[in-house]
């Protein structure tokens, strides 16, 4: 080869390789989408360790590998838990599991399944009708991300450090953290005063004396360590709460068809029962771990929670009289929980 043929092919790999330098970078078939998911539950909660978890593996298997899900527990994306539904909607987060009720105002429509007494018996009877009043009626209310589930825990109860309430005058002035504003109304109409924070406030509001008890389901209690610090349980059938398993909008429509349609699987009506029963069953381990410790545990008589239900039907009848078709609403809510309670 000469010395001008030497150069001409040279030049012509030159050229060729700014070419392909200048052509966009195509991704591996082995490059996961990765979904990033935050909640304020501890990393040992059983939310955590019997739900969240294997749902992740679960998607990253029927994905074929092809997503993957990194789950960060305690906020530890930052913020406040009553930040994460915002973090999802503007994609600091690609899904989030919250409880929409701690921005009170919001998502008024939602809270009508957090007001008093309007619970079913158990996690899977209430989740069950959420979902199917969700498709209802509350699509618009989240309609800026793309809600994989709405559920809820079973029936909360009352968990006092000094002394069993069995009456409603035993809750007369005592500070109690509670979980919403509904809830929060409906304690102080009883004699309460209620204390204000997210879930992962209460053990140190206990300890320094901020809260005398709290209102919260028996899933929580071991995992925060709440059962150190309070020695009396009440079963009130008071109230629960609504959560939220969202996805950013954006990151779910990128998806290609059949990454959607794991996700579909994976969620709404697929996945309403297992959330349920889940729910349920994490229960166990918090009242387990309070009957060892030898704690006191009570259930208020029928004619004491009529007392209650009547004091606070005014949070009740509140919510009705501000939101539009409010009793046709609250009626439906109600009947499909008994529809579900069967």
């Amino acid at each position: 080869m000469t010395n001008a043929s030497r150069r001409s092919a040279l030049q012509a790999g030159a050229a060729l390789g700014l070419g392909l330098a200048g052509l966009p970078r195509v991704a591996t078939a082995q490059e996961p989408i990765k979904l990033r998911m935050s909640h304020f539950l501890s990393p040992m909660a059983p939310a955590q360790t019997k739900l969240f978890q294997p749902w992740a593996e679960r998607v990253e298997k029927d994905s074929g590998g092809r997503i993957k899900c990194e789950i960060y527990p305690a906020m530890q994306l930052g913020g406040k838990p009553p930040q994460l539904y915002d973090q999802v909607r503007t994609g600091v987060a690609d899904i989030i599991w919250t409880v929409p009720g701690y921005t009170p105002g919001r998502f008024p429509i939602s809270a009508v399944f957090e007001l008093p007494f309007v619970v079913g018996s158990s996690a899977l009877a209430t989740a069950q009708a959420i979902w199917e009043f969700y498709k209802a009626h509350l699509r618009d209310e989240y309609k800026d991300v793309h809600p994989l589930l709405l559920h809820c825990h079973a029936p909360g109860l009352v968990h006092m450090k000094d002394k069993a309430v069995t009456r409603m005058e035993d809750l007369q002035g005592k500070k109690i953290r509670l979980p919403t504003k509904p809830v929060g109304d409906a304690l102080k109409l009883m004699g309460a005063t209620p204390v204000g924070m997210p879930l992962p406030e209460a053990y140190e509001a206990l300890s320094r004396g901020v809260a005398d008890g709290v209102t919260v389901p028996w899933e929580v209690m071991k995992p925060q360590r709440l059962n150190e610090l309070v020695k009396y349980h009440t079963e009130t059938g008071l109230y629960t709460n609504v959560f939220l398993m969202g996805m950013n909008k954006q990151k779910y429509d990128s998806l290609p068809p059949d990454l959607k349609a794991v996700i579909d699987k994976n969620s709404g009506d697929n996945f309403i029962k297992e959330i349920g029963k889940a729910w349920d069953d994490a229960e166990l381990p918090g009242l387990q771990q309070a009957k060892e410790l030898g704690h006191t545990i009570v259930k208020l008589s029928p004619e004491e929670k009529a007392r209650w239900k009547k004091t606070t039907q005014p949070v009740v009848d509140a919510w009705i009289a501000s939101t539009p078709n409010g009793k046709a609403l609250h009626d439906e809510a109600v009947s499909l929980i008994a529809k579900y309670d069967k």
